[in-house]
């Protein structure tokens, strides 16, 4: 008999495909009445998937008894309760290094995109405004100074693709990384003064919670640019709409948000500001891959094995 799995959100084709061969799949998304789905399968679900900003609300581990696996279809857990987890020997699995290069080609694109102006000048050209009007100037790319928060897999796959713009590289984490060249910055309000652009690659959490705030955004200031692929969690959005709003801080590029989907509304039309809904591995390869990963943590854990990419 195959075992239960609950899945939260829709995956590629091909990933529910495989989760179908291998489960008996229980879709949680898109029903009607999901209490009643709930009451009838939920003593026999053994497994969830779902993805990293979803994770799986404490409430509804709660109601899995039976639950021995949490499939993360993505790098982040903090939407999942850890320790919960460990207690009950749920056994935690995300899909590492598949989703990197698209992460960090996402925050290169965020900030090509926020100092070259890219949006507000496709918008200049859509609205036929090219024959009678200009735009004010863009800023030079090549050699700005760049500031890493979190020099993780993702954190060192942006300063990769920084150095080939020649930008000098800091970056600020629990310590310093060994076996990096880049500068190592103990503070994170240091680090903000310290450069042009700063990138937030940090892992989100009760550890990371607004952990940029109103004073590193000052400490970025007026001519600085915040970039942020990582959780929305990590930065106090209250005070970066109001450093924006007041010109106390450049501009932002922005894949994630601290409520998801509801992105401030201040936001909308700031043309310093470029906004994606959550898209950083948003591209048909990569979510091919990560489903891949997330179908094999499975297979390995009904097994009888560790699953190599467990995290708890």
């Amino acid at each position: 008999m195959k075992p239960d799995l609950l899945l939260l959100q829709p995956m590629l084709g091909r990933t529910e495909e495989a989760l179908a061969a291998l489960c008996e799949v229980h879709r949680l998304f898109g029903t009607t009445d999901k209490d009643a789905l709930l009451n009838s399968v939920a003593p026999q679900i053994r497994a969830v998937a779902s993805g990293g900003a979803l994770g799986l609300p404490r409430a509804l581990m709660d109601r899995l008894p039976a639950l021995e696996i949490v499939a993360i279809n993505g790098i982040g857990t903090d939407a999942v309760d850890l320790d919960e987890a460990r207690r009950r020997g749920i056994r935690v699995t995300t899909t590492p290094d598949v989703l990197t290069d698209d992460v960090a080609d996402m925050a290169l694109s965020l900030l090509l995109t926020s100092l070259r102006r890219i949006c507000e000048g496709d918008r200049f050209v859509r609205a036929g405004r090219w024959p009678s009007a200009g735009l004010p100037l863009a800023r030079r790319v090549t050699g700005k100074r760049l500031g890493i928060l979190g020099l993780g897999r993702v954190g060192r796959a942006i300063a990769r693709r920084a150095e080939a713009f020649s930008m000098p590289i800091s970056y600020t984490d629990l310590r310093p990384i060994e076996d990096v060249s880049y500068r190592f910055v103990p503070g994170l309000i240091e680090l903000a003064r310290d450069v042009d652009a700063l990138v937030i690659a940090a892992s989100g959490g009760a550890g990371s919670q607004n952990l940029v705030n109103a004073a590193v955004l000052n400490a970025l200031g007026p001519e600085g640019l915040l970039i942020n692929v990582a959780r929305g969690s990590v930065v106090e959005e209250a005070a970066l709409v109001s450093a924006l709003a007041e010109g106390r801080l450049g501009g932002a590029g922005l894949d994630v948000f601290a409520d998801e989907p509801h992105v401030p509304e201040a936001l909308w039309s700031m043309e310093q500001v470029v906004l994606q809904p959550h898209r950083a591995s948003a591209t048909l390869e990569t979510r091919a891959d990560m489903g891949d990963v997330l179908v094999a943590n499975l297979t390995a854990h009904f097994a009888g094995r560790i699953p190599a990419a467990a995290v708890a």
